[in-house]
């Protein structure tokens, strides 16, 4: 019953309500997933629009920022000229312009202007200008020699900590600050030749305040340049890093799913790109939150389910269980069963029926069990009542006094033999030894001897171990009368008889066979097929021991481990092999038992 009733309970609840629960989960899942996706597109689409173009506006602000040197004659002659060279200026008026320079955005945290006539390098910090110093080779440091080669002009390097650039004692060691630095290269309009460069470092807060205008929690926004770098991130760690659209680069947990977005800033600037990156986790938060708790609900359904199983197992399938244990004893051999035939529903109207069953089979089981008694009583009595014996057995008597006052001993050896079998044949007992059975065969070979007045071909081999064993009578015999009915009475005179008998594995075995004319395969098996026939052919003759009665009688007494065995062939020869275990007969009694 586990493999049937209540796994189809089982089924049934994942089909129709556990498995539709699900799907429908799913379904809305994915749907609302899809459209707070598209949601969400939508919404970046706009801040991210925004938010270049304020970004790029501000970039084009920050590098046109120095082109208000060349407004200031003063100024743009000492690039032109020189420092030293410049005599209308001095140095007190010279720090009012990088002064006013540096307050001209408050972003700005260091300026350094640097003069390539004479090498001559300015830093403004904090709105002071440090003393002059001379770095001739500073036009050789790779961000200005790759910004004199440049078409370009200007440089922007992506975030890193402020550097002190003239190492003077204006900008304490203490800042730490995280700047991007642009360097602006100056040069004379009309002869293109290059005059210097002012760097400006600026900190990050105008980056941080226009991203933060469109950043939720979970989300990421980066700035990368025209060789895909990023220059600036909301995660700074990510800083200086290469990014590529489409890389997978996402949070620093570096989870997949995440959705990126990416808009190109405008003029300039279109090289550079602005990146928000929206975390799964935090977009589909509320999505899987409300498939966890259809989910929980899904799992107390299950539970609700198993615990319905179990009562409706218990109420129903249990009394089921106990009629399927009471069939399954019965198909073991046990009917003997208690049945419970006070029941008023199906149930007990089943086992009322099984009972009523029952008892008519153990009925006819004791009928027909005292039947088969009987007949094999009969059997056992139709072969004693074969022959008169007592009858017979005077009769001889008398003729063999006859014989030996008309001085004939051949008759008298012969009515001496057939005396012999008739002692034989009016015992009480079922059972002979071995023995026995032998001078029996013995006997009636010296009868056959005479009738056919030829000299028989016969041998007789039993090992003396098995001589003593009992056996039921007149098993030996027929197979022996058989030998001259099918061979000598067809003119086979010369036909030889065989009798052997040895112990092999607790059984013994008993041949007689002759080279006489076999069988057909087909008469063999039509023979087989009488031999092993339930009950009685009634093609046999009924007044002879016949094959068939041998082997019923070894059945009867011995089982299936007995029995006999026929066997020919078609060119010459037929075998009877008869075993009997010796395990398997019964006591005194001689009653039958199965082997094994």
């Amino acid at each position: 019953m586990n493999s049937s009733i209540r796994n189809r309970l089982l089924v049934m609840l994942l089909v129709f309500i556990i498995v539709p629960y699900f799907i429908s989960v799913l379904a809305i899942y994915f749907h609302t997933k899809e459209k707070v996706e598209q949601h969400e597109y939508r919404i970046s689409e706009v801040q991210l629009q925004k938010g270049s173009e304020e970004l790029g506006q501000y970039f084009q602000d920050m590098v046109n920022l120095p082109y208000i040197l060349y407004l200031n004659p003063g100024l743009f002659r000492i690039f032109e000229r020189g420092f030293d060279k410049e005599i209308y200026s001095n140095q007190l008026e010279v720090d009012k312009w990088f002064q006013a320079f540096y307050l001209m955005r408050r972003e700005i945290h260091q300026v350094r202007f640097f003069i390539v006539k004479d090498g001559d390098s300015f830093t403004v910090y904090d709105a002071k200008v440090s003393a002059r110093k001379k770095q001739p080779d500073l036009s050789e440091s790779p961000p200005i020699r790759h910004l004199i080669k440049s078409d370009s002009n200007f440089l922007i390097e992506p975030p890193h900590l402020i550097r002190n650039y003239n190492g003077s004692a204006v900008m304490p060691m203490s800042d730490r600050t995280l700047v991007m630095t642009i360097h602006h290269k100056i040069k004379n309009i009309l002869s293109n030749e290059f005059l210097g460069v002012v760097t400006m470092d600026i900190d990050l807060s105008r980056f941080s305040t226009i991203c933060s205008r469109f950043l939720k929690e979970g989300e990421l926004v980066l700035l990368t340049d025209e060789n895909g770098t990023i220059v600036y991130s909301t995660d700074q760690t990510l800083m200086g890093k290469p990014w590529k659209i489409g890389s997978g680069l996402s949070l620093t947990s570096g989870r997949s799913g995440d959705i990126t977005m990416s808009k190109p800033l405008p003029g300039e600037f279109k090289d550079w790109h602005l990146v928000k990156v929206t975390s799964s986790g935090n977009l589909y938060r509320d999505v899987r939150q409300t498939a966890y708790i259809s989910a929980f609900f899904g799992v107390v359904v299950v539970i609700l389910g198993l615990i319905m199983i179990h009562f409706i197992s218990n109420k129903i399938t249990r009394p089921i269980q106990l009629l399927s244990k009471k069939v399954r004893k019965i198909e073991g051999g046990h009917t003997n069963i208690w049945f419970n035939d006070t029941g008023r529903d199906e149930i007990g109207h089943l086992e009322r029926h099984i009972k009523d069953m029952m008892e008519r089979i153990n009925l006819y089981i004791d009928r027909e069990y005292r039947l088969e008694l009987e007949n094999k009583t009969n059997q056992y009595r139709a072969i004693q009542s074969q022959i008169n014996p007592h009858f017979l057995h005077n009769a001889l008597q008398s003729i063999g006094a006859v014989a030996l006052r008309s001085q004939t001993p051949q008759i008298y050896q012969l009515v001496t033999s057939l005396s012999k079998m008739m002692r034989y044949t009016i015992r009480m007992d079922n059972w002979a030894s071995i023995r026995n059975e032998v001078d029996y065969v013995k006997a009636y070979l010296d009868l056959q001897k005479e009738r056919f007045r030829v000299e028989l071909r016969h041998s007789i081999l039993v090992e003396d171990s098995i001589m003593d064993m009992s056996v039921p009578v007149m098993i030996l015999q027929p197979l022996v009368e058989n030998f001259f009915k099918h061979c000598f009475e067809e003119g086979h005179y010369g036909s030889h008889l065989s009798i052997r008998g040895w112990l092999q594995e607790g059984d013994v075995k008993l041949v007689v066979e002759n080279d006489g004319p076999g069988l057909s395969l087909e008469e063999l098996n039509e023979l087989r097929r009488k031999l092993y026939a339930v009950g009685h052919d009634a093609a046999s003759p009924n007044n002879r021991i016949g094959l068939k009665n041998i082997h019923d009688r070894l059945i009867l007494n011995y089982g299936s481990c007995g029995g006999l065995k026929v066997d020919s062939n078609p060119g010459g020869g037929f075998t009877v092999l008869i075993t009997i275990p010796t395990q398997s007969k019964e006591d005194d009694n001689h009653e039958s038992s199965s082997c094994g």
